[in-house]
């Protein structure tokens, strides 16, 4: 019998993890193809310290193809220009490839069109991209060299405000290296109904917490506020707020990629896909998302839209689930594999400079059994190490590891 073919497009996190994972359980009963429009994988999580020249592309990043060859997966680097379920084949500018199964590992796309003013091309920066965080360090060296007032935010609908956090405290941190710190006075500015809600629902004593990190910092908090629109060096709120700035790094609402938004009764109004427990699309049984491009519930409503956040633990939890899922099915066996998103656990090491805050819990979303943010310098030094972990397990292919 000829192996089935399975097509992942994108390689990043979900898409690397789901590639390999496959391919270790199947071996040659599944061949694997890999469309990426990046040759490279990046290492998002550190894009926060990128800005500050900690690290450049090189130190959280490395090429793709090296990894696939080495375990058996074809890997073509060219960007997915459409899908078709029916036909089941996914297009790129050269062919179009074949599937059995097909992973659906794209990612996002920033929605700077949250509100005018917003993004790289208006009058704020952002960390979401490697390109993003590449013009954030030159927006970085000129507040330096010219010091003023920093916004730090995240807006109505972001889900990403975790990363929001960790760049506030490194920005704090580095200007007190700088000597700079009295001079820059620094506000953050969140959808969030609360500090610490982090699109989950907050954590015990979560608020208590960030407060506190905040009030040492002499960092001045708005919340639960969207942006509506932002000018040469002034960011107007809803509620009325004018916030002059020199460097502001806003993280913006995330949006499905278009080649799943293009595609026929796949993708819901903002790109993401619709999935039931196993990631399996509502729509279509024999595609599955992974990551970022799957749609999760929000179990709440607040005054101001937040997003929920998929990004890092989830993704790789989502991407092996759907792969177990397809090698199940590929043996003739019933899905074997079932967690909605709020039942995979909350694990985050958030930065803060030379501080951090570890947060655990049992389950992403509520309701919860336990929940702990643990505080303290060690943390910076384990985000660090997870970094160095992180990317050599994923370079040599070993996402079977913890």
């Amino acid at each position: 019998m000829a192996p089935k073919q399975v097509v992942v497009i994108g390689g990043n996190f979900a898409g690397l993890n789901a590639a390999l994972d496959l391919k270790h359980e199947l071996h040659d009963d599944v061949d694997v193809c890999v469309i990426s429009e990046s040759d490279r994988f990046i290492f998002n999580p550190s894009l926060i310290w990128l800005p500050f020249g900690k690290r450049d592309s090189n130190d959280i990043t490395f090429r793709l193809a090296p990894t696939f060859d080495k375990h058996g997966i074809h890997f073509v680097h060219a960007e997915a220009t459409a899908i078709d379920p029916a036909g089941n084949t996914v297009a790129t500018s050269e062919r179009s490839y074949p599937y059995d199964y097909l992973v659906v590992a794209t990612g996002y796309r920033n929605n700077y069109n949250v509100a005018p003013g917003i993004g790289p091309e208006g009058f704020t920066n952002s960390i979401t991209t490697l390109a993003d965080a590449e013009l954030t360090a030159l927006a970085w060296q000129k507040l330096v060299d010219d010091p003023g007032p920093v916004v730090i935010g995240a807006t109505q609908g972001a889900a990403c405000f975790g990363a929001a956090y960790e760049f506030l405290f490194n920005v704090s941190h580095q200007l007190r290296r700088a000597k700079l710190h009295k001079r820059v006075p620094i506000t953050f500015v969140t959808a969030e109904p609360f500090l610490g809600h982090f699109g989950i629902g907050g954590l015990p004593g979560g608020e208590k917490l960030l407060k506190m990190f905040l009030k040492k910092e002499g960092i001045t908090a708005v919340t639960g506020v969207a942006f509506e629109e932002v000018t040469p060096g002034k960011i107007a709120l809803t509620d009325g707020t004018r916030l002059p700035f020199r460097f502001a790094m806003v993280v913006p609402p995330f949006v499905g990629q278009e080649v799943v938004a293009r595609t026929p009764m796949l993708a819901d109004d903002k790109g993401f896909i619709p999935v039931d427990d196993t990631y399996r699309s509502t729509s279509y049984p024999d595609i599955y998302a992974a990551g970022i491009a799957a749609r999760v519930p929000v179990p709440w409503q607040t005054a101001i839209p937040v997003g929920v956040p998929k990004t890092g633990f989830p993704t790789e939890t989502m991407a092996k689930i759907s792969a177990a899922n397809i090698a199940a099915e590929i043996r003739g066996e019933p899905p074997s594999r079932h967690k909605e998103f709020g039942e995979i656990p909350a694990v985050c090491l958030m930065d803060a400079g030379n501080n951090g805050v570890m947060i655990l819990a049992d389950h992403m979303l509520p309701p919860r059994k336990a929940a702990v943010m643990i505080p303290g310098p060690q943390v910076h030094a384990m985000k660090v190490a997870f970094e160095k972990y992180s990317l050599w397990k994923a370079k040599k292919g070993y996402v079977r590891l913890p």
